[in-house]
């Protein structure tokens, strides 16, 4: 850890992201209070969507195109979601989008507009009004409240 040989701060960095990835791992699969996305991600199809919209957050999905890209129907798709993390898919990744943006905006460098293209909004005036609508907050007020 005290090495200054070259590479060691990718080394630490993978290092930390493998105890991060097995602690989460390890506290999931010993408790009945896991979160249900995490156990829907083994599913075949609501795991596929779940990737998608983790992955791709800013693409302009809809249940339909989440639905043919893994290969379902839209109404399966729904249901099969709905059941197993216990939400609608769109509400679902709403929260997701407003999770990423929220962090990015603590980044000191980073534009509110910025943020709204990243989380798949075409306008900033949109994504605030979202952003508000989920935190109570406008993006700006949020981040000169966790900046500090």
């Amino acid at each position: 850890i005290d090495g200054d040989d070259p590479g060691q701060q990718v080394v630490l960095d993978r290092l930390l992201d493998l105890l991060l990835v097995s602690a989460l791992r390890a506290a999931f699969t010993s408790t009945t209070e896991m979160p249900k996305w995490y156990a829907a991600s083994a599913d075949p199809i609501v795991g596929s969507a779940l990737r998608l919209m983790h992955e791709r957050a800013g693409e302009p999905w809809t249940v339909t195109s989440l639905a043919s890209t893994v290969g379902v129907s839209r109404a399966h798709l729904s249901r099969r979601f709905h059941d197993l993390v216990g939400e609608p898919p769109m509400t679902f990744l709403t929260a997701w989008r407003m999770a990423l943006a929220a962090d990015r905006l603590l980044e000191p460098d980073t534009t509110v507009t910025a943020v709204s293209a990243l989380v798949g909004y075409t306008s900033p005036f949109t994504f605030s009004t979202a952003f508000k609508r989920h935190y109570g907050t406008s993006p700006r007020s949020y981040r000169r409240a966790h900046s500090a």
